[in-house]
């Protein structure tokens, strides 16, 4: 039993980190998540070097504790509207949460070369958690999900996103968190004073210095405020698809656009796949619509599934369409696996009813894209899982002026799933400096300002209509041109430091002597 306090402390630490995500928004909580993990580290090596595995492995319990907790709602998903079991919905939530934790653990397997001296573990600490956050982003197509930045869109952390993106936030709280570790674990790793003064230098100054960030104005407005109507229909998503209720979706979304014109919106937005039909199979109402935004002067920026012929073939995007002054569609890049398309679909589709969802037969869009004009503002379109990618968001913030994107939460039911979506939303307007309007079918549907602030907003699972206004920003950020080779920057040096002052310190660690310090 002994062997498993340290992973299991390690899983509870992982743990603790979620209340510091939406809905709980207790971000102190992941940075004492990080210090818990550090100082188990720390501890488990008692002053001397661990063997690989040994740091790989607390960062995989820390891990399980990490994605068990803060995914559970992909159990809802699977279950709720995947149509599994519970006995298979455990299943698959438990490899897709362990397949999370060894990503995240595997940078963590040369960590245990710095537990034996303070400054390189200070210094290798966080590296070693950017690269770990980087690694979701891409590999298996990426989950760039619960990164510890994400708690931070209203803390003096926040001056940091338009520089480092979230990415940065979670290096520099990786940063402090190793450093509390090695103040409190004094007895492993015993400092010298100025050693003490300068690590508690370096991991208190980014605070400060974010809040004085925040007062930079990185962006600029451009024009005057438009006024945007969302329409939040909130149609449940076992009824969604079904024929019958077909004609009740169209006239929930048509009605709220006649209130919404009527109270002076000039853009109306519906969100992700508003029409639970192919585009194709409506001609009349798809011409209806342009008719109607054409005679109204409003644009409608709407999602439909829009289908098209292709060497002989019917492909099938997940797209936002504009009807109005300037037609246009926009097809997703970034699908989701399983809910948008299967891997390896020749041998899996059709085996369990979750491979065979209403919408597993997307196809992605071409990678650059115009940007979607509506309402005299050119709009950024993010469809759903595409607004957790921070680079696909800077690169398409570079050619527009405001953020948008349409989802349907609905699929993760009442989970905390929709509401951690919509603060990584938040941390997009931080990280681009431009207004980000976000319309779902059950909530959160809102308008966020270029400081990751919610300044309109509508409760979840109620039918409404919300209108705000927005106004177009130029320019870019650091973190727009540069993408996260600013963070790159600095984790590579702290990690070639860490090594050199390895290298230089070769050799077993001494213990010292009575009145004597190290570093």
């Amino acid at each position: 039993m002994r062997r498993l306090i340290y992973p299991l402390a390690s899983a509870a630490a992982g743990a603790l980190m979620t209340l510091s995500f939406a809905p709980f928004n207790l971000w102190v909580c992941g940075l004492l998540s990080l210090a818990a993990f550090a100082g188990l580290v720390l501890h488990r090596s008692g002053g001397l070097q661990l063997r690989g595995r040994s740091s790989a492995w607390l960062a995989f319990w820390f891990g399980l504790g990490l994605f068990g907790s803060g995914g559970s709602w992909v159990y809802v998903s699977i279950t709720q509207f995947g149509g599994s079991s519970m006995p298979l919905g455990l299943l698959l939530t438990g490899g897709f949460v362990v397949i999370l934790a060894a990503m995240l653990a595997a940078p963590f397997y040369f960590l245990g070369r710095f537990t034996d001296r303070a400054l390189p573990f200070a210094l290798a600490f966080p590296a070693l958690w950017f690269i770990g956050e980087w690694l979701r982003s891409w590999l298996f197509t990426g989950f760039p999900w619960l990164y510890a930045g994400y708690a931070h869109t209203g803390t003096w952390m926040a001056g940091w996103a338009p520089l480092l993106s979230v990415f940065g936030i979670g290096l520099l709280l990786a940063l402090t968190a190793a450093v509390m570790a090695l103040l409190v674990a004094g007895r492993p790793l015993p400092l010298a004073r100025r050693t003490r003064v300068g690590l508690l230098v370096a991991a208190l100054l980014p605070w400060p210095a974010g809040a004085l960030l925040e007062q930079v104005e990185w962006t600029r407005a451009t024009g005057e405020p438009v006024t945007v109507g969302l329409v939040q229909a909130n149609i449940p998503q076992e009824k969604k698809w079904l024929p019958e209720f077909r004609a009740e979706t169209i006239n929930r979304y048509q009605s709220g656009s006649r209130a919404l014109g009527e109270s002076g919106a000039e853009v109306i937005i519906w969100p992700e796949a508003a029409l639970p039909l192919l585009y194709s199979q409506a001609p009349n109402l798809m011409s209806t619509l342009q008719r109607n935004a054409e005679e109204t002067k409003i644009d409608l920026i709407t999602g439909v599934l829009y289908d098209r012929v292709d060497n002989g073939l019917r492909v099938v995007h997940n797209s936002a369409a504009v009807f109005g002054g300037s037609p246009h569609v926009y097809h997703k890049r970034h699908l989701v696996p399983f809910g948008e398309y299967v891997p390896l679909e020749e041998w899996i589709r059709g085996t369990i009813e979750f491979f065979d969802l209403p919408t597993s037969f997307i196809r992605p869009g071409p990678d650059e894209q115009p940007p979607l004009a509506a309402g005299g503002l050119t709009w950024a379109p993010l469809i759903c899982y595409e607004i957790v990618y921070p680079t696909l968001v800077a690169g398409s913030a570079q050619t527009s002026q405001v953020l948008l994107t349409i989802s349907n939460d609905a699929w993760f039911g009442d989970s905390i799933g929709p509401l951690q979506h919509m603060q990584m939303a938040q941390m997009r307007a931080l990280e681009t400096g431009r207004y980000l309007v976000r319309a779902t079918n059950t909530g959160v549907t809102a308008i966020v300002d270029p400081q990751g602030q919610v300044v309109e907003r509508l409760p979840q699972f109620q039918r409404a209509n919300m209108i705000g206004k927005v106004t177009g920003r130029s320019g870019s950020t650091p973190f727009m041109w540069a993408g996260i080779s600013l963070v790159f920057a600095l984790a590579l040096p702290m990690l070639a430091a860490a090594v050199a002052l390895r290298i230089r310190r070769r050799g077993p660690a001494v213990a010292p002597v009575a009145g004597q310090a190290t570093d």
